[in-house]
């Protein structure tokens, strides 16, 4: 009998392990989860969501590994992103932190916001207003914005809020994008640190090498104002129009 326990518990201990690796491999090479914070990227990603990242997107680097061990340099199996995708990266002055943004500059690009308005390569980003949306930062603040339908230059469009087209990061230098390297910004442009701010302060821009990947959709939601212990408020507090959402 207590062989047989012995090796029943063996089996249970290997099992374990063996899912361990599994769910390790996946994190690794396939799909990692990520949390939203902040709301820079509102009305896209909203605070309280959890979204899936897609790691083979864009490659590997050393970031794709856990504790980001510094095996190599550069990616394995490389790609550009796409203008217009959301991306997770690490920071590039602090490498241990995640951001989430919009790609919208890739290498030898020139971006540049004027009067509010983004230009790349000189040529004037088209944006459409199509309403108001009543932003809510990490803080439970509100605030109301103007929602706007932008369309880069390679046909993808995204909703973004603007509060004021004046002031701040709305007139800025024309920034190239060095090679290897990407222009990230938020979709809640008043309200974003992100590349139009140098790497000493904010983002700049963003080394190939620091992308995790793609974010591909949502898979919970939840709007947490309740104190946790309040457990009849739970359900309520799940956005269910939100699960199982893309993010494009």
């Amino acid at each position: 009998m207590a062989n047989k326990g012995s090796g029943s518990l063996l089996e249970n201990v290997k099992t374990i392990v063996y899912a361990l690796l599994i769910a390790l491999g996946i994190r690794t090479v396939a799909f990692e989860p990520f949390n939203i914070p902040s709301g820079s990227m509102i009305p896209t990603l909203e605070v309280g969501d959890y979204l899936f990242v897609s790691k083979y997107s864009y490659g590997y680097s050393r970031y794709s590994l856990p504790l980001s061990p510094h095996l190599w340099s550069g990616r394995i199996l490389g790609h550009v992103p796409e203008r217009g995708d959301v991306a997770v990266f690490r920071l590039p002055r602090e490498p241990s932190t995640n951001y989430i943004k919009r790609i919208v500059g890739l290498p030898g690009d020139r971006v540049q916001m004027r009067g509010g308005q983004l230009f790349i390569n000189g040529t004037q980003v088209k944006r459409d207003r199509v309403g108001v949306f009543t932003a809510k930062n990490e803080y439970g603040q509100a605030k109301e914005a103007g929602r706007y339908t932008e369309m880069l230059p390679n046909g993808r469009q995204h909703d973004l809020l603007k509060y004021f087209d004046r002031g701040g990061l709305n007139d800025t230098e024309e920034f190239k994008v060095p090679e290897g390297h990407v222009f990230a910004m938020g979709d809640n442009r008043d309200d974003s640190q992100d590349s139009r701010l140098p790497s000493s302060v904010g983002v700049g821009f963003v080394p190939m090498e620091n992308l995790v990947g793609r974010a591909e959709f949502i898979f919970f939601s939840v709007d947490a104002t309740a104190p946790w212990w309040q457990v009849w408020e739970w359900p309520r507090e799940i956005r269910w129009s939100r699960l199982l959402h893309g993010i494009s």
